[in-house]
């Protein structure tokens, strides 16, 4: 007996309203197991782009006090196709659109790799670890965890928009909302990107390093565009309408506040975001649509050994890291000898040179002020080397090479090796590139290239600290390895924006570059090198006795 509706008789019909989409089911609880995953590293990130924005604009604002010295300032800076490669042209006078020019396309930058390195960590890297394959065992549909991964993604670029905005809301408010907006979108383009990327290849690794190079790449045609941009009129250049970095650029916070450029960010992350979905659906878990090469029959001699494996899977990022180096050197260089014209009399510009640089000489220390910068961001890369070892470890492929005759010290060492070595190839090539810049723009190369070589390799004691400190808290305490990029957060910020605002002694010493001297040109003792040396050896020697008595991660 059924109804005449056909519904069996004794049972009830089923509720009218929409049906669930079963490839979003989860998503929720996704997302809040990634931000609490996050909850050190994502609050770092958005903190640290928010308290850029803030120091930046405090600095010029005490530098460049009234209307003539700003302008003054963007004349100078407008003039030097260098200068506009670097940082962006001005397009404007005020505190606000000073800070956008400083500053902007940086923080695109900076919000472009958390980006990148959130949304992969949360997709590829989830299926390479076997993670998502589990949870998709349960009431996990198939496209929750990128719709997590750009949720959360959504969150941090919406957040670091506000940090961003607020410190300058009392310039202008349109302003300030265009410069976080502009700021925010960038970051969410590369989310988007990322998000196509780990629908690719089946690596965690290879998809961060093809979506940071295409970023690379962005800041490239931006840095064309505009140093072929026409200094008179200001009209841009067709490379800068390539790069999405271009497009933030074009917005002009506080010159204008040109608000279409935003859509075509928009645009280009909704139809890449649309992209990942329809990929995703695609294909099964833990695959990409780029399947792996197979390798030859037998491993050629470079891979004999530990030493051998861990070269072949470090060498990418080091050469990509090595050509980062040389560019940002040889730009460097090249302007560093016209600082003072850019800054002309500015009394407040000049002093903070000379704190950053400890040099009397603009020049000179706008000079040691990149060498100290140079080696903070080298950090950055020494503690993904060291941080390399955890993810071979939780990756569960350090065990199958520990079962054969390969003791943990060997294995764990054939890893720090590079974590050691790296960054003196990367400072010499920085060092070398800064100093032919140098040398070429003043036309003595013969006499500035040693000193400035010797500057950039004279922070390897204090690089070195920060990759012992890595090696200690990976053999000691593991499950707080993603600590360590607060750790090199902080010592990049106080390097960074310690001199800007003033800060007492005593935090600048929490930072091993503290306690360097200020090369080229400064006074060198022995004391601290031999200080920072003893422990970078202190450090990774416990950290290695706690890694060999204590569990591989399972």
């Amino acid at each position: 007996m059924t109804t005449t509706a056909g519904t069996p008789a004794g049972t009830r019909a089923p509720a009218a309203g929409p049906r669930p989409n079963r490839h979003l089911a989860g998503t929720g609880t996704l997302l809040r197991l990634a931000l609490r995953r996050d909850r050190v590293m994502l609050p770092a990130w958005v903190l640290t782009l928010g308290l850029i924005t803030y120091s930046t604009k405090d600095r010029l604002e005490s530098m460049y006090a009234t209307a003539a010295e700003r302008a003054d300032l963007v004349e100078n800076t407008n003039g030097s196709g260098a200068t506009r490669a670097l940082f962006g042209p001005a397009f404007g006078d005020s505190l606000g659109a000073l800070t956008t020019w400083r500053v902007g396309g940086f923080l695109a930058v900076g919000a472009g790799i958390m980006s990148v390195l959130l949304v992969v960590r949360h997709t590829r890297e989830e299926e390479e670890t076997g993670r998502q394959e589990a949870l998709a065992s349960g009431m996990v549909g198939r496209r929750a965890g990128v719709t997590a991964a750009l949720l959360t993604a959504v969150l941090a670029n919406a957040a670091t928009a506000l940090l961003v905005a607020g410190p300058l809301l009392g310039e202008d408010p349109a302003g300030a909302v265009a410069l976080g907006l502009s700021v925010g979108l960038t970051g969410l383009v590369f989310a988007a990107l990322a998000a196509v990327a780990a629908q690719f290849t089946e690596n965690a690794r290879l998809a961060r390093g093809i979506t940071l190079g295409a970023l690379g790449i962005a800041f490239l045609l931006r840095m064309a565009g505009d140093a072929a941009r026409d200094a008179t009129t200001g009209s841009g250049h067709v490379l800068g309408w390539l790069s999405p970095l271009g497009w933030a650029g074009a917005v002009r916070p506080f010159a204008g506040d040109r608000w279409w450029p935003l859509a075509l960010s928009a645009l280009l992350t909704a139809v890449s975001a649309a992209a990942a979905y329809a990929l995703v659906a695609r294909r099964d878990i833990g695959t990409g649509f780029w399947p792996a090469r197979p390798g030859p029959a037998s491993a050629g001699p470079a891979l004999g050994g530990v030493y051998g494996l861990a070269w072949r899977l470090q060498r990418g990022s080091l050469l990509g890291w090595a050509v980062g180096m040389v560019f940002a050197g040889a730009v460097l260089g090249s302007i560093a000898d016209g600082v003072g014209d850019i800054i002309g009399d500015n009394t407040g510009a000049r002093d903070l040179f000379r704190r950053m640089g400890g040099q009397e000489g603009v020049s000179e220390a706008f000079l040691a002020a990149m060498v100290s910068i140079l080696g903070l961001v080298t950090t950055v890369y020494t503690a993904g080397s060291v941080l390399r070892l955890r993810g071979e470890e939780t990756g569960q492929r350090a065990e199958p090479l520990l079962s054969h005759p390969v003791g943990r010290l060997r294995w764990a060492g054939s890893h720090l090796l590079i974590a050691y070595l790296g960054p003196a190839v990367l400072l010499a090539a920085g060092g070398l590139a800064l100093g032919i810049g140098f040398g070429a723009a003043t036309g003595d190369l013969g006499g500035e290239l040693p000193p400035v070589l010797a500057a950039m390799l004279a922070q390897l004691p204090a690089v070195w600290v920060i990759t012992g400190l890595a090696v200690l808290v990976v053999g000691l305490l593991p499950q707080l390895s993603p600590a360590v990029w607060g750790v090199v957060g902080a010592v990049v910020a106080i390097g960074w924006l310690g001199p800007a605002a003033d800060l007492p002694q005593w935090v600048v010493d929490v930072s091993p570059f503290g306690h360097l001297p200020k090369l080229p040109g400064g006074e060198v003792s022995a004391t601290p090198f031999l200080w920072l040396t003893g422990l970078s050896v202190v450090l990774p020697a416990a950290g290695l006795a706690a890694l060999r008595h204590r569990d591989l991660a399972s």
